[in-house]
Protein backbone atom coordinates (compact mmCIF):
# COMPACT_ATOMS: atom_id res chain seq x y z
CA UNK A 1 0.00 0.00 0.00
CA UNK A 2 1.11 3.29 -0.75
CA UNK A 3 0.18 6.83 0.26
CA UNK A 4 1.11 10.11 -0.29
CA UNK A 5 0.13 13.76 0.36
CA UNK A 6 2.42 15.71 -2.06
CA UNK A 7 5.87 14.69 -1.85
CA UNK A 8 6.03 13.05 1.18
CA UNK A 9 5.28 9.53 0.26
CA UNK A 10 4.83 6.35 2.96
CA UNK A 11 4.18 2.70 2.33
CA UNK A 12 2.98 0.32 4.65
CA UNK A 13 2.96 -2.85 5.08
CA UNK A 14 0.98 -3.64 8.04
CA UNK A 15 -2.54 -3.99 8.53
CA UNK A 16 -4.00 -0.41 9.91
CA UNK A 17 -5.71 -0.16 12.98
CA UNK A 18 -7.93 2.68 15.32
CA UNK A 19 -9.51 4.62 12.02
CA UNK A 20 -11.74 7.79 14.00
CA UNK A 21 -11.92 10.55 14.05
CA UNK A 22 -10.59 13.20 16.54
CA UNK A 23 -12.16 16.24 18.67
CA UNK A 24 -9.99 17.42 20.56
CA UNK A 25 -8.64 20.68 21.34
CA UNK A 26 -5.40 20.10 19.88
CA UNK A 27 -6.74 18.56 16.73
CA UNK A 28 -9.12 21.37 16.16
CA UNK A 29 -6.29 23.95 16.59
CA UNK A 30 -3.62 22.21 14.39
CA UNK A 31 -6.24 21.75 11.44
CA UNK A 32 -8.37 24.18 11.96
CA UNK A 33 -11.22 22.04 11.47
CA UNK A 34 -13.85 20.48 14.08
CA UNK A 35 -12.38 17.09 13.39
CA UNK A 36 -9.50 15.14 12.03
CA UNK A 37 -9.32 11.85 10.77
CA UNK A 38 -6.60 9.33 11.78
CA UNK A 39 -5.51 5.83 10.97
CA UNK A 40 -2.81 4.14 12.08
CA UNK A 41 -0.01 1.40 11.12
CA UNK A 42 2.71 -0.99 13.17
CA UNK A 43 6.24 1.09 13.00
CA UNK A 44 7.53 -2.13 11.96
CA UNK A 45 6.86 -2.54 8.04
CA UNK A 46 6.62 1.85 7.94
CA UNK A 47 8.30 3.53 6.12
CA UNK A 48 9.13 7.20 4.45
CA UNK A 49 9.61 7.13 0.73
CA UNK A 50 8.89 10.01 -1.22
CA UNK A 51 10.92 12.45 -2.60
CA UNK A 52 10.41 15.08 0.58
CA UNK A 53 11.71 12.40 2.61
CA UNK A 54 10.56 11.95 6.38
CA UNK A 55 8.08 14.84 7.69
CA UNK A 56 8.70 17.93 9.35
CA UNK A 57 8.67 17.10 13.37
CA UNK A 58 7.23 19.29 15.62
CA UNK A 59 6.79 18.38 19.28
CA UNK A 60 3.22 19.99 19.57
CA UNK A 61 1.91 18.41 22.71
CA UNK A 62 3.39 16.97 25.82
CA UNK A 63 5.32 13.39 24.70
CA UNK A 64 3.67 13.47 20.99
CA UNK A 65 5.24 15.16 17.63
CA UNK A 66 3.23 15.91 14.57
CA UNK A 67 4.72 15.66 11.18
CA UNK A 68 3.88 17.86 8.21
CA UNK A 69 5.35 18.14 4.88
CA UNK A 70 7.90 20.74 4.66
CA UNK A 71 7.02 21.59 1.14
CA UNK A 72 3.32 23.03 1.74
CA UNK A 73 2.67 22.44 5.56
CA UNK A 74 0.05 19.76 5.01
CA UNK A 75 -0.50 18.08 8.31
CA UNK A 76 0.70 14.06 7.38
CA UNK A 77 1.33 11.81 10.59
CA UNK A 78 1.44 11.97 14.55
CA UNK A 79 3.74 9.61 17.17
CA UNK A 80 3.95 9.80 20.51
CA UNK A 81 7.76 9.99 21.67
CA UNK A 82 9.81 7.44 22.75
CA UNK A 83 9.18 3.23 21.35
CA UNK A 84 5.97 3.47 20.15
CA UNK A 85 4.86 0.42 18.32
CA UNK A 86 2.61 2.33 15.69
CA UNK A 87 2.56 5.80 13.65
CA UNK A 88 -0.65 7.27 12.81
CA UNK A 89 -1.56 9.25 9.84
CA UNK A 90 -4.16 11.23 8.68
CA UNK A 91 -7.01 9.58 6.95
CA UNK A 92 -7.00 11.99 3.78
CA UNK A 93 -3.18 11.46 3.47
CA UNK A 94 -3.72 7.90 1.81
CA UNK A 95 -3.95 7.12 -1.82
CA UNK A 96 -7.25 5.44 -1.30
CA UNK A 97 -9.38 6.55 1.35
CA UNK A 98 -12.63 5.39 -0.20
CA UNK A 99 -13.56 1.87 1.82
CA UNK A 100 -11.85 3.75 4.49
CA UNK A 101 -14.83 4.21 7.65
CA UNK A 102 -13.83 5.93 10.93
CA UNK A 103 -14.79 3.18 13.70
CA UNK A 104 -14.42 6.13 17.20
CA UNK A 105 -14.75 9.81 18.15
CA UNK A 106 -12.66 10.58 20.16
CA UNK A 107 -13.18 13.74 22.89
CA UNK A 108 -16.52 13.47 21.22
CA UNK A 109 -18.00 16.07 24.03
CA UNK A 110 -15.43 18.37 22.66
CA UNK A 111 -16.97 18.22 19.35
CA UNK A 112 -18.74 21.35 17.60
CA UNK A 113 -22.41 20.80 18.38
CA UNK A 114 -23.83 21.64 14.70
CA UNK A 115 -21.60 18.72 13.55
CA UNK A 116 -23.06 15.16 14.02
CA UNK A 117 -21.96 12.38 16.75
CA UNK A 118 -20.27 10.13 15.01
CA UNK A 119 -19.82 5.98 16.28
CA UNK A 120 -18.43 5.41 19.35
CA UNK A 121 -16.77 6.90 22.02
CA UNK A 122 -12.92 6.81 23.54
Amino acid sequence: MVQRSGNIRYQASGDLTFPHLCSCPHCQKLSGNPVMSWVAFPRDGFEWTGPGGEPVWYNTFPDSQRGFCGACGSSIAGQDDGEAELVGVTMMSLDDHSDLTPERQSFRPNAVAWLPIFGAQD
